[in-house]
């Protein structure tokens, strides 16, 4: 008996021995959790804890991580998102998409920290950011650090992403709802990201700097922007923000530029409506350069290029004409003979046909060379060690009442969402359909306004009630969205409101696409009252977004009053801005210091948005089977290079291969395409492309929808730089049986000659200047 009531108290203690030997790393059969534990000695040192050496002095301001991840989703048979154009679907990959993870904390405070994640996609997204936090704290106490209030979700604005991801139905509708694929892509990837980046942190310096930017954006909207008040317009020498805002993470141990975070407003509407590639766009060709010239010194170098006030800027810098006439468009509505259709913007490199790429890689080059000026000067501005401070609520817009922060006497009102005529009529980047056109408002009404058929299809969404007429003002309503719930919702109602803070930088996380007046406007508000209330006496602000929920645009009311597509796709009425910066402001108290917040009461969580991942509807076909076609298997050569042709850099050479659809398989971290350079050293094959590179094109076609064939061609615009060689090309694929299961396969062309440059094959700096250049 003695020996049975013993034996549950020796079976504890073997457990807590157990435990014990796992947590100090002796029965471990991986390594053990990275620990970051840092403090403050009497002298003011940070310490940090060695296992080794004890308590060892470390230099640095703060606590920095960067990491990058593949969130490449369906690159065929599935909608792009941003355009909502049913019409472009993805044909391949030009340049797989990313999330680029930073992390910002406290040396001192192992609580403070912070993540601002910058994802190549049209937006953040409020299932998104659901997921990668539901993710997270799956992962254990390790990343519970990581959590609502300090993880902010920002997208690049891309136009030539997968779709299929987002929460609310109306951006579901053009791509025939919501794919599962798609949306798992996005949050496994981001979530990697973040662990790279937890796994990297290290104490550093940050570094702030401003560089002008010239050619890379211009205002698509300037009749809008005219709206505002004259003196405001007057602080400003351009009707666009020009400045690339960077923060460099530097490594305290050797100087060494872990990173780069910048902002710069450019729309992510280089490529065109034609474009069905899948690409980063201009801020994917930004960062894909500037971590191909990073990688000689520190091959884990990221490179996070985010958006800004991007609401009405344009990278199709010549400006807008009408195809037909040649001639600008009409300034005020942006039609041509009174149509939108016709009515186009121009890149840098238009004349070529190319579904705007050139023009593409033209604004992505400026906006990079802008940030790499930035990392080679050696005074720029050290961000002081400091407060790092976040928060994150939610507000409900649909009936917010409020005080302007300008006119304390004036009380001001939010309405629930709608979208007016205006949003249908387009914008320069991408013209509308039918009779809508831009500039439509109470008084100044469209063809489309006077069509009974739009009452009709209104009213049978949801028709706007006298009340929400009259809210949003002068705004006619076409979709009433904010109260259209059947079968789930169709856009937000309840928004993100979310800071961060990292010594005197205040970052704004926007919901929506702010304008560049919004932008100004709301940065100069918290500008003023972040003295009094942060005690930052020359606070440094920037905005990034569209962020953590798609909130459509952002517009001040002046632009909101003339309904171009800004303001018609404003969601909550004329104070939407207002609304904003009144809920900032309030809210501002929470980035002060530990002492400083110590006296306030907790930040309420607000009421919680619905998340409709596992409601969503979804008419979007399944791979059934691929069949490699009769007398063919997958991956078999269909057509090489010629072998004794020499290709020299500007060649486009191609192979093509019996494939299979991409969809069985992402290859998330992979690659479909490759091309492979023998190396006459190690007698091998040495791979030196991937489909990662902007230059390597995978191209899928489906040639038999009802035998499940397809083909696969690789292309490759051979750049300047490119060793002499013999090169081939190699295809990754995977077909689909009958029975669903999923077998990979290669395919492999024939050997061709390339008479190159002789230059180191990385994209170095004689490399990259030749690429500015060209």
């Amino acid at each position: 008996m003695a020996r049975r009531a013993l034996a549950p108290f020796l079976c504890l203690l073997c457990v807590v021995l157990t435990a014990t030997l796992l947590w100090l790393g002796f029965l471990a059969h991986s390594p053990p959790q990275k620990l970051h534990l840092f403090s403050t000695n009497a002298q003011g040192q940070t310490e940090q804890l060695d296992q080794q050496n004890g308590l060892v002095t470390v230099q640095g301001d703060y606590l920095l991580g960067v990491g990058k991840a593949d969130i490449t989703g369906p690159v065929v048979e599935i909608n792009l998102m941003g355009y909502a154009d049913t019409d472009q679907v993805g044909s391949g990959v030009r340049q797989r998409i990313y999330c680029r993870a930073f992390i910002v904390g406290s040396l001192s405070r192992n609580s403070s920290r912070l993540v601002y994640l910058v994802l190549d996609t049209q937006s953040g997204d409020t299932a998104i950011r659901h997921g990668i936090l539901q993710r997270l704290e799956k992962l254990g106490p390790e990343y519970a650090i990581y959590n609502k209030n300090n993880v902010a979700v920002t997208g690049t604005h891309s136009h030539s992403g997968p779709g299929a991801w987002l929460n609310y139905l109306l951006p579901q509708i053009t791509s025939l709802g919501f794919h599962r694929d798609s949306y798992e892509a996005i949050v496994n990837g981001s979530v990697l990201a973040i662990q790279r980046a937890h796994d990297s942190l290290t104490p550093g310096y940050l570094r702030f700097g401003q560089h002008l930017v010239e050619g890379a954006n211009i205002n698509r909207s300037p009749y809008s922007y005219l709206q505002n008040p004259k003196d405001e317009r007057d602080k400003y020498t351009h009707d666009v923000d020009k400045n690339l805002t960077l923060l460099k993470f530097e490594r305290a141990s050797d100087g060494q530029a872990l990173g780069a975070l910048s902002w710069f407003p450019v729309h992510g509407t280089s490529l065109y409506q034609n474009n069905t590639l899948i690409t980063g766009d201009n801020k994917g060709v930004a960062a894909y350069l500037l971590e191909e010239h990073m990688k000689v010194k520190n091959p884990s170098f990221v490179a996070g290029f985010s958006q800004a006030n991007v609401g009405d800027t344009s990278p199709n810098t010549l400006g807008a004409f009408c195809e037909d006439t040649g001639l600008p468009c009409a300034f005020k509505d942006s039609t041509c003979g009174g149509r939108t259709q016709a009515c186009h913007g121009r890149g840098p490199m238009f004349r070529t046909d190319d579904q705007g790429t050139r023009s593409c890689f033209e604004i992505g080059k400026r906006q990079m060379a802008a940030a790499r000026s930035l990392l080679e000067d050696h005074n720029l501005d050290r961000i002081p060690a400091s407060t790092v401070s976040f928060f994150h609520t939610y507000a409900n817009l649909s009936s917010f009442t409020f005080t302007s922060f300008s006119n304390k006497s004036r009380a001001l009102k939010t309405c629930s969402a709608a979208l007016g005529y205006g949003f249908a009529g387009g914008t320069t980047d991408g013209p509308g359909r039918f009779d809508f056109s831009q500039g439509t408002n109470d008084t100044n009404g469209s063809p489309a306004l006077k069509n009974p058929l739009w009452k009709v299809a209104r009213g049978a969404i949801h028709p706007p009630t006298d009340a929400q007429i009259a809210c949003q003002s002068p705004k006619p309503i076409l979709l009433d969205v904010g109260e259209a719930d059947d079968p789930y919702a169709w856009t937000p109602n309840i928004v993100d409101i979310q800071l961060l803070r990292v010594g005197d930088l205040i970052m704004i996380i926007s919901p929506g696409e702010a304008t560049t007046m919004s932008g100004r406007r709301w940065k100069s508000a918290l500008t003023a009252a972040a003295p009094d209330i942060l005690n930052i006496s020359s606070p440094r602000l920037v905005l990034g977004g569209p962020a953590n929920t798609y909130a459509h645009y952002i517009s001040t009311e002046e632009e909101y009053g003339v309904q171009r597509y800004e303001g018609a796709s404003t969601l909550y009425g004329p104070h939407t801005l207002e609304a904003y910066i009144n809920l900032t402001i309030t809210y501002l108290p929470y980035l002060g210091s530990e002492d400083e917040t110590s006296h306030l009461d907790r930040l309420p969580a607000g009421p919680l948005p619905p998340i409709n991942v596992n409601r969503s509807l979804s008419f979007i076909r399944p791979v059934i089977v691929d069949h490699a076609g009769l007398l063919r298997r997958f991956g078999d050569t269909l057509a090489s290079p010629e072998p004794a042709k020499p290709f020299r850099p500007g060649d486009i050479v191609s192979a093509r291969f019996a494939g299979a659809n991409p969809r069985n398989n992402f290859r998330l971290e992979g690659t479909f395409a490759a091309v492979e350079r023998f190396d006459e050293s190690r007698k091998e094959w040495v791979q030196v492309r991937s489909d990662s590179d902007w230059f390597l094109v995978y191209r899928w076609k489906r040639t038999s929808t009802t035998l499940g064939t397809s083909e696969v061609t690789l292309e490759w615009e051979i750049e300047p730089g490119t060793e002499s060689g013999m090169y081939r090309f190699k295809y990754y694929g995977d077909s689909k049986s009958l029975t669903g299961q999923i077998t990979e396969f290669e395919g492999t062309s024939g050997v061709f000659h390339v008479v190159g440059d002789d230059a180191v094959d990385v994209l170095s700096d004689a490399r990259l200047d030749e690429l500015v250049r060209t």
